[in-house]
């Protein structure tokens, strides 16, 4: 074999072992994705079971659920840029966390459920299928029997091992390509999508996309937050065509995420475009809707 055959092979055998590429991965899974605090209890003594809390580190030292593992998002879950970290950080970060292939991960934050919800992301797209999304949120669960701490948990590290799922992540040209072909799904705020509000140079949304702000899939309450009902979200997106694609983005990838977890759990097929709007909203040359019209 020519020395050019060999280091083609070399990288599809590379290609191979770091992505699914285009197959579809949604292999069996040993618990849910939107994890009631009921099946919670039942598996506190599960030597698999992770628990992660994203909440600032202030917050989890004032009282977090017991053997809780503190991955703060903005320290942990997004680079300086606002983007996805370097796969070795992320590697060490959930093998520092106690994660590995037979992990089960369970994760919860202050209520707003999209930190949690990027979390949860991060590790599907890493190829960690076994994560759920806790549907109450801290100050909920305080009242509800868990067993509480305020002492630092630092769990066994493992070995992490990252298989990226590169069906789930969308670019700036795939997003380009999909625009009145696939549906897009804007999870910012409204006034945001209506270009009221903007994180970048330019007000407005990417042209055809349609607005489901993030914290519509929960509600607040005297007692803490909650997502909602399967059958509220059921109705909620019951306007979309399950056989169309869906494209979402955000600012920073935390409603995106919150929505892909929903949609998933609807039948839906769904990728985020993590870069979103940071990127599509300083770029003049990405067609955008404005209060105006197109531009």
């Amino acid at each position: 074999m020519s020395r050019v055959k060999k280091i083609i092979v070399a990288w599809i055998v590379l290609f191979n072992m770091l992505s699914y590429g285009s197959q579809d991965i949604d292999q069996h899974k040993d618990m849910p994705s939107l994890v009631q605090p009921n099946w919670l209890k039942k598996h506190l003594d599960d030597p698999k079971l992770v628990i992660i809390d994203v909440r600032k580190s202030t917050l989890y030292k004032k009282g977090h659920l017991r053997h809780a593992v503190n991955l703060p998002t903005f320290k942990k879950l997004f680079d300086e840029k606002l983007f996805m970290p370097k796969l070795d950080i992320l590697k060490e970060t959930f093998g520092k966390a106690g994660i590995d292939d037979n992990s089960l991960v369970v994760i919860y934050d202050n209520g707003d459920f999209i930190w949690a919800a990027r979390c949860y992301w991060l590790l599907e797209v890493l190829g960690h299928q076994n994560v759920g999304l806790l549907t109450n949120s801290y100050e909920a669960l305080k009242n509800q029997g868990f067993t509480l701490s305020s002492d630092d948990f630092i769990p066994t590290s493992r070995n992490f091992i990252p298989m990226i799922n590169n069906t789930m992540i969308e670019t700036k040209l795939s997003t380009l390509l999909s625009i009145d072909k696939k549906t897009i799904i804007d999870g910012r705020p409204k006034e945001y999508y209506d270009g009221i509000k903007s994180s970048a140079k330019r007000f407005g949304h990417i042209k055809s996309a349609l607005s489901y702000p993030g914290s519509g899939n929960s509600k607040k309450t005297t007692t803490g937050s909650y997502i909602l009902e399967i059958d509220k979200l059921a109705k909620l997106y019951q306007h979309l065509n399950k056989a169309k694609p869906i494209i979402l983005y955000c600012m920073d990838g935390a409603d995106a995420a919150m929505n892909y977890i929903i949609l998933k759990q609807l039948g839906y097929k769904a990728s985020v475009y993590e870069a979103g709007w940071l990127e599509w909203g300083n770029d003049t040359t990405l067609p955008i809707e404005t209060p105006k019209g197109s531009i």
